[in-house]
């Protein structure tokens, strides 16, 4: 458990076990690193597991500014080079995804061996010609509005809607901390842009192996996102998880670090 000071002067809490190959969790939006807690001791026997949290959220330092999907690409530049971290393998849950995306658009594929995206449309907008979109704009409007006067019976909805399985006390006290940890002002902020950024142009031009993890069950991410990623990305590889919701890496932790792990290997 460290702390990395950006050249912005923003404090970046991470985690960082084992030696080998870096694997890089990304976090989705409002969540944090803890999110990882049964990936980083599997990966960390044979690789080099590190998880962080983006600006604001989880134990990372609260800044105003900079919460925008390109912005948060950046902090992840230059968290890699900080560490002076090489053939990064980078594992995008959810908003993570538009991060990972953003970083191979900004700053290229030369230091990136491969990407896992986890459970994310190539746009989380349903633009007129992107019907399986997550959100249209009335739906947006109510959330933004949401996380404003009542972010906490929000949430406790979207918690639920994360998983296929209802959670136990612990496990949903635990997440809905981790998930209200980040002031409701940034919260907004973010969700916005990760709403309407948009890599439906980009996904052919991305040639590095990833593999592509999605729940069976659709409360949040319809599998035809999935597939839609599958057919657009080169080289690519998709798994559904019959017992998951929008958190394979929780509802079935084994069978997805056995996936992943496999296709590091193979890469």
């Amino acid at each position: 458990m460290s702390y990395l000071k950006l050249d912005n002067d923003v404090n970046i809490y991470y985690e960082d076990q084992g030696q080998g190959t870096p694997i890089i969790f990304v976090h989705g939006v409002w969540m944090s690193s803890r999110f990882f807690h049964k990936q980083l001791p599997h990966f960390s026997k044979n690789h080099r597991a590190i998880s962080l949290d983006l600006r604001s959220h989880g134990r990372s330092s609260h800044v105003q500014s900079g919460h925008t999907i390109a912005n948060y690409a950046r902090d992840l530049h230059a968290f890699i080079k900080k560490l002076s971290l090489e053939n990064v393998v980078l594992v995008g849950w959810s908003m993570g995804a538009f991060v990972v995306w953003e970083y191979v658009k900004q700053f290229g594929e030369s230091n990136v061996k491969a990407s896992v995206i986890v459970d994310e449309l190539a746009s989380d907008f349903k633009w007129d010609d992107f019907p399986i979109g997550a959100f249209d704009f009335p739906a947006l409007i109510h959330i933004m509005r949401e996380m404003q006067m009542n972010r906490i019976g929000f949430l406790q909805e979207f918690i639920s809607l994360m998983f296929k399985h209802p959670l136990s006390e612990d496990d949903f006290e635990w997440i809905l901390k981790e998930v209200t940890t980040i002031p409701e002002s940034i919260a907004s902020a973010i969700l916005f842009d990760q709403s309407v950024v948009d890599y439906r142009d980009y996904l052919d031009q991305i040639t590095i192996p990833t593999l592509l993890c999605f729940g069976r069950e659709e409360k949040l991410i319809p599998v035809a996102a999935g597939e839609h990623l599958h057919k657009h990305l080169k080289n690519s590889q998709l798994i559904i998880f019959e017992d998951s919701c929008h958190c394979p890496f929780l509802e079935e932790a084994d069978r997805f670090n056995k996936i992943v792990d496999n296709f590091i290997q193979s890469t």
